[in-house]
């Protein structure tokens, strides 16, 4: 088949013209947003309120690992680093 710009063109059958092809409108979306977030929104209040650092827990833990009550091994965490920074490669 040869292509010869200005011909007239003949339809795929299975497949639509470009005319033809619908997309998603601004209020499905919008309809679908504010679904989500009436449904969301108290899980997302509720984050809000939480800190970003739990100093209490963070407190505990150093405090466990200096008297020796939490198990820390270096080498493992030494190797633990080096497979995450190998695989990101």
């Amino acid at each position: 088949m040869k292509v010869v710009p200005g011909s007239a063109t003949t339809p795929v059958a299975g497949i639509a013209p470009a005319a033809e092809i619908r997309t998603p409108t601004a209020s499905t979306t919008t309809s679908t947003s504010t679904l989500q977030s009436a449904v969301l929104q108290p899980a997302v209040a509720a984050l809000r309120e939480l800190p970003d650092i739990d100093h209490a827990k963070v407190s505990a833990l150093k405090t466990a690992l200096e008297r020796g009550e939490l198990p820390f091994d270096p080498a493992k965490l030494a190797a633990l680093i080096e497979r995450y920074h190998r695989s990101s490669r």
